[in-house]
């Protein structure tokens, strides 16, 4: 039988035929390293989605709030990222970053409002 080696330090391995590392941590370092890439996006869009809700959260102690939307820049909103978006039938559009939203109201003002859930 040939000899087998983990796939992360190259230690040769002892034991079970199929066993692919020589520790938890050999295998934890592999695997991290494996998903780290694709993972770093996920975590950066992430990063950026709860700022923006907290921006939101911040600025809108009553639940709904008029603010300037430069207000909302300086804090550092990216208006490019939310979670989702709500038109209503009057065909306002209220865009969200989960419960926290806002729709422009035109000269710079923002209504921010806080979804209290749909049924």
């Amino acid at each position: 039988m040939a000899d087998r080696f983990c796939q992360e330090c190259g230690d040769k391995l002892l034991g079970r035929i199929d066993k692919k590392f020589c520790s938890d941590y050999c295998r934890n370092v592999f695997h991290n390293k494996q998903n780290s890439d694709k993972n770093a996006r996920v975590r950066q869009i992430s990063y950026v989605l709860r700022k923006n809700r907290r921006i939101l959260e911040t600025l809108n102690k009553k639940g709904k709030t008029i603010v300037k939307k430069k207000k909302m820049i300086e804090k550092g909103y990216d208006f490019d990222y939310h979670t989702h978006s709500y038109t209503t039938s009057r065909n306002v559009t209220y865009v969200f970053c989960f419960d926290q939203g806002y729709c422009e109201m035109g000269n710079d003002n923002v209504l921010i409002v806080k979804d209290k859930g749909r049924s």
